[in-house]
């Protein structure tokens, strides 16, 4: 009779024991809601690090959903809808010049260069420009970085954009390629991959990119409330470090790996496309090989901003950017 209850009992102990541990695997994962702005192949280090298990690596469990235009993922960010936002860093200045008491941080750079390019109706063999003078010029959403992009490298090579072409900015970002196909403009400014489809189609041809001829600009950042920041040091740093192992692989491996890795993400989209989409993206340095915000990047980002007469107050790097999460994760 002993024997058997000894027996029980090392059962119980083993039975309680496993269930102990199951516990603790479980309260050490900790879910974090990312909202991003559009979905996009433009974001593949970040599909790259979901796909790579680099995010349950750090233990952590990301739920993504988008959120659908830099207004509504800030709103969503500001009233705890989401932990984390992936959006243009425009916004964090915006929110910022509203007075906000509690202000959104910039902590990892995603992207670094514009994303969309210039598609042209017609085939262009040497294109200049100057040929867009007198042009209808279908553009982007008015206050968003596609279209103060836009505006920038169109007075960078010398055509002012209220005056020397048509500028059609009142379309909603969802509709700009349907309008273009449907016969309005001559040339429309297109993320991918809508931009090489329209190519493969013959139903534009892609002519210029705005992310090379505008430079390095923080374009896409991941960023939360200073409130979220101080409370949750040690996720953040481990969302960072995720990202950093991803943006890292992605600098490493090839366009078709990169395309492989993150297709299971655009179910809809054929793998070669997606892989045509990033070598073109990766080919032009828009994909940052580290989530360093640096304080070059932001002046930019605010000279841009105030071109286009979208700046509503300048704002020190130091303000609304924290480079110490991601220096201390590349220095380790």
């Amino acid at each position: 009779m002993m024997r058997y209850l000894k027996i029980s009992f090392i059962v119980l102990l083993s039975v309680v024991l496993i269930g102990a541990i199951s516990g603790c695997g479980q309260s050490d994962v900790q879910k974090v809601r990312v909202g991003e702005v559009t979905h996009s192949i433009f974001y593949a280090p970040q599909y790259v690090a979901l796909s790579e298990g680099f995010f349950e690596e750090e233990g952590l469990e990301v739920e993504l959903q988008g959120t659908f235009g830099g207004d509504k993922t800030m709103t969503a960010l500001l009233s705890d809808g989401i932990d984390i936002a992936l959006v243009g860093s425009e916004t964090s200045i915006y929110v910022y010049a509203q007075g906000a008491t509690d202000p959104v941080i910039n902590f990892a750079q995603l992207t670094q260069t514009d994303g969309t390019f210039l598609v042209s109706r017609d085939k262009i063999e040497n294109f200049s420009w100057d040929q867009l003078k007198g042009s209808t010029f279908l553009g982007q959403r008015k206050g968003g970085m596609p279209q103060m992009v836009g505006e920038y490298v169109l007075k960078q090579n010398g055509i002012e954009p209220h005056e020397d072409l048509e500028l059609i900015q009142n379309i909603e970002f969802a509709n700009i390629a349907n309008a273009f196909a449907s016969g309005t403009g001559d040339f429309v400014q297109l993320f991918e991959p809508t931009a090489s489809i329209f190519e493969q189609e013959g139903k534009g041809h892609i002519i210029a990119s705005f992310g090379t001829e505008s430079g390095h600009v923080p374009y896409t950042t991941f960023m939360t409330k200073q409130s979220f920041l101080d409370e949750n040091e040690e996720t953040v740093k481990k969302f960072t470090r995720a990202i950093y192992k991803a943006q890292q692989w992605v600098d490493s491996h090839t366009a078709k790996e990169i395309a492989e890795s993150i297709a299971p993400h655009f179910e809809d989209t054929d793998v070669e496309l997606i892989e045509t989409v990033v070598d073109r993206y990766k080919s032009q340095g828009s994909f940052a090989t580290n989530p360093v915000l640096d304080e070059e990047e932001w002046l930019n980002l605010q000279n841009i901003m105030d071109e286009a007469g979208e700046l509503p107050t300048e704002v020190d790097h130091g303000v609304l950017v924290n480079t110490e999460i991601a220096e201390s994760i590349i220095s380790e």
